[in-house]
């Protein structure tokens, strides 16, 4: 079986290309990823090297682009997207091109092929809970906050329009906060190992008091590799990680394990900050038989490891237009 995985040079794409070979190894892969700020082709070595992946770079809005990606595939996971909030606050025309229109393309190219899709969505899809609430199941409304979960949200529904309108293959999977390994630092855990790291002052959106469902990357993707084999065309299946803790707690843990006390520096709230979510995995743990099994503790002990071993890629990447971006962000809050 060949597979395309769009957007796999990035955090979670990478992830699940290095459990496909390691557990998939007679499936062929193929990537699409246009190589943007957070998508580094390094992420997918050593398989690009020894000719295991095969990377093409483009843009999966391009009809040219992905048609060419498509050519000898069995099966599509959709991972490409524009993904931080904060950015798509800053500005989100990206977001509405990659997220929506990238995946109308790629629908579009499929469905001519007769090609099944994994859709890779998030939590954020379904806004944010009150403290008591229940967590989301898959037929919670879709009540986006951001113009990053309102371009996901469109993605998604055009995603089951497909399934209803031409009957095609869709699986849509929904994420909670994911973790680990060769993510971008601009998001909260991998931002504040460094910070924390270098004793600089960690910015804290309002009181700090926002709670998300943490995932390792591992779990996640052991669950989207049961929707691939085993999911059934048209359902969402909800992954969470069952570890709902706030901001201010995930900063106590990696200041656990570095042995030092983060510096908290409280900035104003960003606009549309949901205050929480939470998953209820029960539909996939029914069905697939699969349910989270690395803790945080031993989860947040490796990630941080691994960060503090990539001391030179992240100081090149603390340079330069991401130091703009940080400014940018939190210099005005």
């Amino acid at each position: 079986m060949r597979i395309l995985v769009t957007g796999a040079a990035g955090f979670i794409g990478s992830n699940l290309v290095h459990l496909l070979r390691r557990q998939r190894p007679n499936w062929d892969l193929r990537v699409l990823d246009l190589l943007t700020y957070a998508g580094h082709a390094a992420n997918l070595e050593p398989h690009l090297a020894d000719g295991s992946v095969e990377l093409q770079v483009g843009d999966v809005a391009d009809p040219e682009a992905v048609e060419k990606a498509l050519e000898g595939c069995d099966l599509v996971v959709h991972l490409a997207a524009e993904s931080h909030v904060d950015r798509s606050i800053l500005g989100s025309a990206a977001f509405v091109r990659t997220n929506v229109v990238g995946t109308h393309t790629l629908l579009e190219a499929a469905r001519r092929r007769d090609l099944p899709m994994v859709l890779v969505s998030t939590d954020e899809v379904y806004g944010d809970l009150g403290p008591n609430d229940p967590a989301f199941t898959e037929t919670h409304n879709i009540q986006p906050s951001s113009p990053y979960s309102a371009s996901k949200a469109g993605a998604d529904h055009l995603a089951q329009s497909f399934v209803r309108t031409f009957g095609m293959d869709v699986r849509i999977t929904r994420c909670s906060n994911n973790y680990g390994p060769r993510q971008f630092p601009e998001k909260l855990i991998p931002l504040m190992i460094g910070r924390i790291a270098r004793g600089q002052p960690c910015p804290v959106y309002g009181d700090g008091q926002q709670i998300r469902d943490w995932i390792h990357v591992e779990d996640h993707n052991e669950a989207v590799l049961a929707v691939i084999e085993r999911g059934r065309a048209g359902e969402v299946y909800n992954l969470g990680g069952e570890c709902e803790l706030t901001n201010l707690q995930v900063l106590e843990g990696i200041g656990e394990v570095l042995g030092e006390k983060p510096l908290l520096e409280f900035v104003k709230d960003r606009p549309g900050h949901d205050r929480r979510y939470a998953m209820n995995g029960a539909k996939i743990a029914a069905e697939l038989g699969w349910r989270p099994r690395l803790n945080w503790a031993d989860g947040l002990a490796q990630t941080v490891a691994w960060y503090r071993q990539q001391e030179p890629w992240l100081e090149s990447i603390r340079s330069g237009s991401y130091q703009d971006y940080l400014q940018a962000n939190y210099g005005a809050r």
